[in-house]
């Protein structure tokens, strides 16, 4: 009798798992496993609201494999010793386990082949396209996303693969059980935090392929309209699978296609990684950056109080949603590299600290990205609070959803306090900037050689 090791990670799902699918094809017996990994919780990714996230996505996948038949197992420790464990409880001839491009990740593979006298099987799925399939013409990873853009939407994409009709578990393998967020992290939670879990996220998928997403090219940058999938927890996690997402999306149509561009961006980061996975950390490309200390400022920006209503109202929807609107992300993360000239890492950090979907390779090159440390054609480019207000919260809707105290102030006058009257002001406690924008661009500038 044939026993095949699926090892859960970054595929918290049964819909279009290949792993899994192909644990279910070709054995008798199929061990789906999940790993509370202690080296994982012992690191910065590991934060409270992520960590309820995983933790709603883990008992969701318990469930659906229930609905079919079949048993989740857990455990908590070292990945490699629970897995050899269960591998000689059962007598497993294989492990299956879903590739991944981060740097934990890929000495786990290799430190599971080492342990183990079984096959370790790896299987695609965190990605449409595998990091190492689409090659520059020098045969490395794309370091301009167009290009890259122009291969990825012309390659096959992998069809989605079928959820198992059943799942055929040992009876004798003890379960496990799933902690509660205390037993695994210590912190606060975020109060307004998603749902998590494959459940959940199929659901919120169907409405967005259903109502959201024809008009997703014309309102992504809306702040206020929130025309975004919010689909990015579930994908971080794999509850939701980006092959199918695109499969179901279709592509080249009209509205479809500038969200699947951002799947696509996805893609484009995993490879950027995988390609060269110091960028995690380490600048991609040196601009000779000697970013300021300056705690006051970091701590003004963190916790909202920067002066600016549209970075304040950005950092504060990450503090009580654990997730914040793309064009917020762009707007407060410029804010501290180029207002501010501190450095991305810290900003970074915070990111993950709150960051239902924050991943290693979308946070850390995004950052990138708007630092101009990472890939970006245009590393020197500036954006200007004011104007992005203008332009994505035009008459003040986001900024007095998060900002309570800009809450009574009308119009688009909310982005200038500092132009109210003395005795409006007075009563508003909020803060004057920190900055005068025009002079934080000439020190920018100056510490770039730009002038």
């Amino acid at each position: 009798m044939s026993t095949v090791v699926v090892l859960f990670t970054r595929d918290l799902r049964v819909h279009d798992n290949p792993a899994l699918a192909a644990a279910c094809a070709e054995a008798d017996r199929v061990v789906p496993l999940f790993v509370f990994d202690d080296a994982v919780l012992a690191t910065r990714v590991a934060a409270p609201n992520k960590v309820a996230f995983l933790i709603a996505s883990v008992r969701d996948l318990s469930s659906s494999l229930r609905d079919l038949g079949g048993t989740l197992f857990t455990r908590r420790g070292d990945v490699v010793d629970a897995v050899a464990a269960v591998v000689a409880d059962v007598a497993a001839d294989a492990v299956h386990v879903t590739d991944d491009v981060t740097g934990h990740a890929g000495r786990r593979l290799e430190q599971l082949r080492d342990a183990l006298a079984v096959d370790v099987v790896t299987y695609p799925g965190v990605t449409v396209v595998p990091p190492g399939d689409i090659l520059s013409s020098s045969g490395g990873h794309y370091e301009r996303f167009t290009p890259y853009w122009r291969r990825w939407r012309d390659v096959a994409h992998r069809p989605p693969a079928d959820v198992p009709d059943r799942v055929s578990c040992p009876s004798t393998l003890q379960v496990g059980s799933t902690p509660a967020v205390g037993d695994l992290v210590d912190g606060e939670l975020s109060p307004d935090l998603p749902d998590g879990g494959e459940t959940a996220g199929r659901a919120l998928l169907d409405r967005w392929l259903s109502d959201g997403v024809a008009t997703y090219d014309d309102g992504h940058d809306d702040l206020a309209g929130d025309c975004t999938s919010r689909l990015s927890p579930h994908l971080h996690l794999g509850c939701v699978s980006a092959a199918e997402i695109v499969a179901r999306a279709g592509r080249r149509r009209a509205g479809v296609d500038a969200f699947v561009r951002q799947i696509c961006w996805r893609d484009y980061h995993h490879q950027v990684l995988a390609g060269r996975p110091t960028s995690a950390w380490a600048d991609h490309t040196d601009r000779g950056d000697d970013w300021r200390d300056d705690d006051e400022a970091f701590d003004a920006w963190r916790a909202g109080r920067t002066g600016y209503p549209i970075v304040d109202a950005g950092m504060r929807q990450l503090r009580r949603e654990g997730w914040m609107h793309n064009r917020a992300r762009l707007i407060v993360a410029s804010f501290l590299v180029r207002d501010l000239y501190l450095d991305w890492r810290a900003g970074a950090r915070h990111f993950l600290s709150l960051l239902v979907d924050g991943d290693i390779a979308n946070n850390q090159m995004n950052w990138q990205w708007v630092s101009g440390t990472g890939t970006h054609s245009r590393p020197n480019r500036v954006l200007s609070p004011l104007r992005q207000a203008a332009r994505f919260d035009p008459d003040g809707d986001y900024v007095r959803r998060y900002v309570d105290e800009l809450a009574g102030i009308t119009g688009s006058a909310v982005h200038r306090p500092w132009e109210l009257d003395d005795e409006v002001r007075a009563d508003l406690d909020y803060p004057d900037p920190i900055v005068e924008h025009a002079e934080a661009v000439d020190r920018f500038r100056a510490a770039r050689g730009l002038d």
